[in-house]
């Protein structure tokens, strides 16, 4: 067993990165949304020899730059050292992020020929006392292995979340965050995510997003840039034995609808409040998760809901919508320090193909985006906000980042500025005195 387990570090280990990151991140959870600059540390795990590599969003964050070392193989013609050389730094291209599944991609450019990649698994198929490994960096300590097993398949964290992990207790400590969970074979079954902690080290409860999930992720991002996800305009609950007893439900399990939203694609579909939903696709729905994890990767298409309204079986198309926009997902796409304008205290960006899947419609083609606000040099009493458009600084006009910079260069201490913005779809000036 010993030498298996020699075997299988031996065969991951190379596609293990660590990454290291220097940018902005939130200066609290609580309070104004200020940025403040920071450098972190994760791990990452290489999944094509291309150089596409995955981590976790919040280690990423709004990084202005993100590197990865890439371990290097030694020859052991010229040295038997089990130190190993140092890594090789390259600098990674943030391909894009997703919060809610927080897992971002990356791009490397291989220095020489294809990389050593891992394959996926199929996180379906795992089964509770199966055993894991987790490979990463912890507290910086660059390639890592722990071994435990799989505690639970799909764990909720919170109840009726669509999102689901694997838990652990296979040691994960902080830089582990974006490494992989490994079953056996040396597939990636997860990406190491969270753990809870009393302590704020392992306790043995960890956290991995699902390899299933994670390879939908890794593809729409690399396809879109972005994740898309589905609304039908509902909300799901799970049965309960309680619940249909007071509600003389037809089934004491499955998906009841509770509310369905005026005007929503399921109100147009005709579905309402108690129906039962005993299939999506063909695919018995057993709770309320299944049915939002269903739904949402269905963006953009229709789905076939069987229904059980009393004791009639009901058969309804609904088209599935994407959901609303994120403004805040603008500052994944700083990169760089001439993103700052410092005499308003934000970081911006062009508005331009790049930012307008991000944002609502916008009145016109060009402007600067605001991506965030700055800790420490933002004091304004009315701050822009995240994913607010400027079109103007006093009489001169925005077309994008350059001008706003040019536009607030020379402006004076305690002179007035009126910015004229596009929030959420309305047009108004925001007055304040720079400081």
């Amino acid at each position: 067993m010993s030498e298996q387990f020699e075997a299988l570090a031996a065969q991951v280990d190379y596609s293990i990165v660590q990454i290291v990151t220097r940018g902005y991140a939130p200066a609290s959870e609580s309070g104004p949304p200020m940025l403040q600059a920071q450098r972190g540390s994760g791990s990452g795990v290489i999944v094509d020899p291309a150089g596409y590599i995955i981590t976790n969003a919040h280690v990423v964050g709004a990084m202005r730059r993100v590197q990865v070392l890439l371990p290097q193989a030694s020859d052991k013609k010229v040295s038997r050292s089990v130190l190993k050389p140092g890594a090789k730094v390259l600098n990674a291209t943030v391909l894009g992020t997703d919060r809610e599944t927080d897992i971002a991609v990356l791009k490397v450019e291989p220095p020489n020929g294809p990389l050593a990649y891992l394959p996926w698994g199929d996180s379906e198929q795992l089964r509770q006392g199966q055993l894991a490994f987790a490979f990463g960096s912890p507290f910086g300590l660059e390639n890592s292995v722990t071994m435990g097993i799989i505690s639970s398949v799909a764990r909720q964290v919170r109840p009726d979340d669509p999102m689901i992990y694997i838990q652990t207790d296979a040691a994960i400590n902080p830089g582990n965050s974006g490494g992989p969970l490994i079953d056996a074979e040396g597939q990636v079954i997860g990406i190491n995510t969270f753990i809870l902690s009393r302590s704020g080290g392992n306790d043995g409860v960890g956290f991995a997003v699902p390899s299933n999930i994670v390879r939908s992720v890794y593809e729409q991002i690399r396809e879109l840039g972005r994740v898309r996800r589905g609304q039908v305009g509902v909300v799901a609950q799970t049965i309960s034995p309680a619940l249909a007893d007071a509600l003389s439900l037809p089934q004491d399990w499955g998906v009841v609808i509770a509310d369905v939203l005026p005007e929503s694609a399921a109100a147009a579909a005709g579905l309402e409040i108690k129906d039962v939903v005993l299939t999506l696709n063909g695919k018995v729905l057993e709770n309320s998760r299944q049915f939002g994890v269903n739904i949402y990767q269905n963006a953009g298409k229709t789905v076939v809901l069987e229904v059980l309204r009393g004791t009639e079986k009901k058969s309804l198309q609904v088209g599935v919508l994407e959901r609303p926009r994120d403004p805040e997902r603008v500052l994944s796409l700083i990169a760089e320090d001439g993103n700052m304008v410092s005499k308003l205290g934000i970081l911006a960006v062009d508005l331009d193909e790049r930012v307008t899947p991000l944002i609502p419609t916008t009145r016109r083609l060009n402007g600067a985006v605001v991506a965030g606000i700055v800790a420490d040099v933002s004091s304004h009493d009315e701050p822009l906000l995240a994913g607010d458009v400027i079109y103007g600084v006093n009489n001169q006009t925005v077309r994008g980042l350059t001008d706003l910079q040019t536009a607030v260069k020379d402006l004076a201490r305690g002179q007035p500025v009126a910015l004229q913005i596009e929030r959420q779809g309305q047009l108004q000036f925001l007055m304040f005195e720079i400081e």
